[in-house]
């Protein structure tokens, strides 16, 4: 059980990356008074946590209506994250395209998007809490003890969003940098160790065949 539970925090921590939020977070709502900053990354995260258990709830019966088979989902999202991981690495990290960060920069309400989607629920957030929970499943109260843990590194990413101006002037964007390279290896291994037992399982089922 206490394996469950770290290997939920440190997947969710690391996809989602408060810290790199920080920085982020400055650039799109810095010009807003407190308050409303505040305010902004409060509907950011709640809207947020709200399409994470909607997917937690129904992405296995989404792949199973689609006849995707949870190891093949397994390998994809390896393959998504292990993506995610090299732009975190290298400090190229882009989670919305150019189009849409100059779209965010002319939005009113920029909390559903774009930090809502993509920048916290976005594709690697969704892929991971799916595997988490059809890996949890073998667990008694496996899919609360998910969305429990989601529950914690949200509002973890709330408490950043919120520091995130007297963050950024602490850490700087090399310090943010240095972090999220950190994080950035420990998601490759992880995005290779869900590859890893994808395509072993796949290949198991093929060999019986």
């Amino acid at each position: 059980m206490s394996s469950l539970i770290i290997r939920t925090f440190l997947t969710l921590f690391v996809v989602i990356d408060p810290i790199g939020l920080a920085p982020i977070f400055v650039t799109l709502a810095g010009n807003r008074a407190s308050h409303e900053q505040i305010k902004i990354a409060r509907k950011a995260v709640l809207v947020a946590g709200g399409i994470v258990l909607a997917f937690a709830l129904v992405g296995s019966l989404l792949l199973s209506y689609l006849h995707i088979s949870i190891e093949a989902f397994q390998v994809a999202a390896g393959v998504l994250l292990f993506k995610i991981a090299v732009d975190m690495v290298f400090a190229q990290r882009e989670r919305e395209t150019e189009a849409e960060e100059k779209e965010a920069q002319l939005r009113q309400d920029i909390s559903v998007f774009p930090l809502a989607i993509p920048l916290i629920a976005g594709p690697g957030t969704l892929a991971s809490v799916l595997i988490l929970v059809n890996e949890a499943s073998t667990y008694t109260l496996g899919l609360v003890i998910v969305l429990a843990i989601a529950a914690v590194v949200l509002l973890t990413a709330y408490i950043f969003l919120c520091l995130s101006p007297r963050l950024a002037r602490i850490l700087g964007q090399t310090g943010v940098n240095v972090v999220t390279r950190v994080l950035g290896v420990l998601l490759a291994a992880l995005a290779v160790q869900y590859i890893a037992n994808g395509i072993t399982v796949l290949l198991k089922n093929a060999l019986k065949v």
